[in-house]
């Protein structure tokens, strides 16, 4: 399972940015799908996860400012980022718990997936 992440840039304090993250390969069925994000010098922390079914929740620090949402169709999760601070500066992260399938396309197992970064940088 691979996830390529899209959407990061370069955006003014207040602006919006929205991020996608698009899962492809042997994939049976994806179950959570979430957004991390790390600052320069600070551990990665969570953002925003969505399950299955729909049901999300963000962390304090973006509440009522991002939206998390996602495509079955598609595998993709997408962050809606406004009224972006400059604390929002990171290198933002998909993260996928997914099962995949051998071969032959018969369940195989499940593991946890990390996307390859997309930076967000809100200038002051």
């Amino acid at each position: 399972v691979q996830l390529q992440a899209s959407g990061g840039g370069l955006v003014q304090a207040g602006g919006s940015l929205r991020l996608s993250c698009a899962a492809s390969g042997s994939i049976f069925s994806i179950n959570d799908m979430a957004w991390y994000r790390q600052a320069p010098g600070k551990p990665r922390e969570w953002v925003a996860m969505i399950t299955s079914g729909g049901r999300s929740n963000y962390a304090d620090s973006v509440k009522g400012r991002f939206t998390i949402s996602r495509d079955n169709a598609t595998n993709t999760v997408y962050l809606q980022m406004n009224s972006l601070k400059s604390e929002d500066t990171a290198v933002y992260y998909c993260n996928v718990h997914a099962h995949y399938t051998n071969y032959e396309g018969d369940l195989a197992g499940s593991d946890e997936y990390w996307g390859q970064g997309t930076q967000v940088t809100v200038s002051s």
